[in-house]
């Protein structure tokens, strides 16, 4: 008797516990996350403001990451799932992404594609006879580069993101009012720090003609050198162009790209006896180890860099 007392006690103990989550399981499923807004972003910098704005409401991929060459870009079947699942798709426009027509129609996207350059007036292309061994169309894409079209990127962003998403507005526009504001704090300290460089030796002279937006909204005379490409090695002739022009300058510093090959610079540099200026970070970011991980970071970076090679 005992032992049938036990036994009917252990059943109801079984099948108290078998009820348990049954009773739970409403509640539980109340209390899962809302997917998140998948977002796809051409380049790292933009996926980098995109998660800026878009907090834990947004899931930020990049066709081409931090770190990564974006001339001569060449999508895989990998970026081609990545563009057919994206609700949002980020693009800058001025011809940065020429393969990205292509990409859409082979990837048979589901979101239509946002230029975030829209509202920025853009800078003709330098007519410099010369491409770098690559090319954007009649526009300079590079419009980032300065803050105050960052702010206009930043705001396209957050409308991009309201829209696929309205009921994640409030935070959106919180997030960018914060974002904005720290742009805003940055494009002080860009213009204090430039302002400290002599009058003659603003002079940026680059491997890559990506910082006209910059120069111009700063102050600095942008020149690139001809016959360094990112896809190619120079050649013995471009070599002793590229010397020459640098002699002919006369630039206080010539800087390097994150995403060129520094021993072409180095030697020439070697040769023709210009200071190297230190790495700028064009289109691109760094890892997130790196000195310019966000996009805020990279500006920051950039500065010092300018800065300390300008300033006697």
């Amino acid at each position: 008797m005992i032992h049938r007392r036990n036994v009917i006690i252990l059943a109801a103990s079984l099948l108290g516990l078998a009820v348990a989550p049954v009773a739970l399981a409403p509640a539980a499923l109340a209390q899962q996350p809302a997917p998140r807004l998948s977002v796809l972003a051409t380049f790292s910098i933009l996926g980098d403001m995109a998660r800026q704005i878009g907090g834990d409401r947004v899931d930020v991929k990049e066709l081409i990451g931090p770190n990564e060459e974006a001339h001569g870009f060449q999508p895989s079947p990998a970026h081609a799932r990545l563009v057919g699942e994206a609700k949002v798709i980020l693009t800058n426009g001025l011809g940065f992404e020429p393969y990205l027509p292509r990409l859409l129609k082979s990837a048979g996207a589901k979101a239509a594609p946002l230029a975030v350059s829209a509202a920025i007036k853009p800078l003709m292309k330098a007519q410099s006879g010369h491409n770098h061994g690559h090319d954007h169309g009649k526009h300079d894409p590079h419009a980032w580069q300065s803050v105050s079209n960052a702010r206009l990127y930043a705001e396209a962003i957050a409308r991009a993101l309201t829209t696929a998403d309205p009921e994640g507005k409030p935070g959106y526009e919180a997030r960018l009012k914060d974002y904005l504001s720290k742009l805003e704090a940055l494009d002080k300290d860009i213009r204090s720090a430039i302002a400290a460089i002599p009058a003659e030796r603003r002079v940026l002279t680059t491997t890559h003609d990506a910082f006209r937006y910059f120069s111009t909204e700063y102050g600095l005379k942008a020149q690139a050198l001809q016959g360094i490409s990112a896809e190619n090695e120079p050649s013995a002739a471009d070599m002793a162009r590229i010397i020459r022009q640098l002699r002919t300058l006369k630039a206080p510093a010539v800087f390097l790209e994150n995403v060129s090959d520094p021993r072409k610079l180095e030697q020439i540099a070697k040769e023709s006896g210009a200071k190297i200026g230190g790495t700028l970070y064009s289109d691109a970011l760094s890892l997130a180890n790196g000195p310019a991980p966000t996009y805020i970071d990279m500006i920051r970076h950039n500065v010092a860099q300018i800065s300390k090679a300008l300033t006697p």
